[in-house]
């Protein structure tokens, strides 16, 4: 058993790439988690990781044995997950990745309610714009907007989430409404840091997608950012409506080329498919479902 929890603790570092975040990961002191790592060593009488201050590398010997630790550790874990399944109750701690203002507006609000109805639960939920790594980053699942691509990943559809290009009405005033996408290469239009298409601007139209290159005087990787500048009439967006529909609604932001628009993004939770879906991770996707039907989302404020 000793040999086990060893090799368990091993794995999870390795997995990190550090003895701190595997602490944080498996609930344990930095200290306990390297004395398991130094024990198992011991016992092994062999070196399984090269530390030094800035990383941690394996070993030749400590590459081979972490192929055969990791399985070992997975058979584990569905064995756990098998009887999780058959009791179906959520327990322990669920690690959630969700968009920062999607998150904030959206799904915050409905934590309270699922916590009470899920008690043995602990929720870990961390907000971040940027692409995270679920398996590398010991997430149980995320929650995405996004046109997905083929992956590794499950993905389960929660609704789709609309754009609008607009700006403050005396910023259209001052610097003249467009008629056509390609006028907004003379607009200074604010970019999103994590848009995959960089500074080009694709939209869907009557005749047809329309690519356009803008530029301007803000880059950010936050859309509540980049909304403030333009409800300051410094600028052109193209944000999601859940960002923008306040404004949208109360007339300090005007939307324009109404025909053209950035394609809609699908809003989806996401898990690996290697792994089975526990109960956890169900009951907090199936919850999702429910709360966000209708999406309170969309096109239109």
């Amino acid at each position: 058993m000793d040999n086990f929890t060893g090799m368990a603790v091993f794995a999870r570092v390795v997995e990190a790439s550090s003895f701190t975040e595997a602490a944080r990961r498996l609930g344990m002191s930095k200290a306990a988690v390297s004395k398991q790592v130094s024990k198992l060593e011991e016992r092994l009488g062999a070196r399984l990781l090269n530390r030094t201050t800035r990383r941690l590398s394996l070993t030749e010997v400590g590459a081979a044995f972490y192929e055969r630790c990791a399985r070992i550790v997975a058979e584990a874990e569905e064995a756990e997950l098998a009887v999780s399944r058959l009791t179906a109750t959520p327990r322990g701690t669920l690690r959630v990745d969700v968009p920062v203002d999607f998150g904030i507006q959206y799904l915050a609000p409905l934590l309270p309610a699922f916590m009470l109805a899920n008690p043995e639960l602990r929720v870990d939920m961390s907000f971040n714009d940027r692409f995270v790594d679920l398996v590398d980053e010991g997430f149980d699942l995320a929650v995405r907007i996004a046109q997905l691509p083929d992956s590794s990943l499950v993905a389960r559809k929660l609704g789709e989430s609309g754009s609008a290009i607009c700006a403050a009405p005396d910023y259209w005033d001052r610097h003249g409404r467009p008629t056509h996408p390609s006028d907004l290469a003379d607009h200074n239009c604010f970019a999103y840091s994590y848009l995959t298409t960089g500074n080009e601007w694709r939209l869907e139209g009557p005749g047809g997608d329309v690519a356009v290159r803008v530029s301007g005087s803000l880059t950010a990787n936050n859309g509540n950012v980049l909304r403030q500048a333009a409800v300051a009439g410094l600028g052109v967006v193209a944000t999601p409506v859940f960002i923008t529909c306040d404004d949208l609604r109360t007339g300090r932001l005007e939307p324009v080329l109404q025909e053209y628009r950035p394609p809609k993004r699908g809003v989806y939770a996401v898990y690996p498919h290697n792994r089975h879906l526990s109960a956890k991770v169900r009951a907090f996707v199936d919850y999702l479902v429910e709360a966000l039907d209708p999406a309170p989302w969309g096109d239109a404020c």
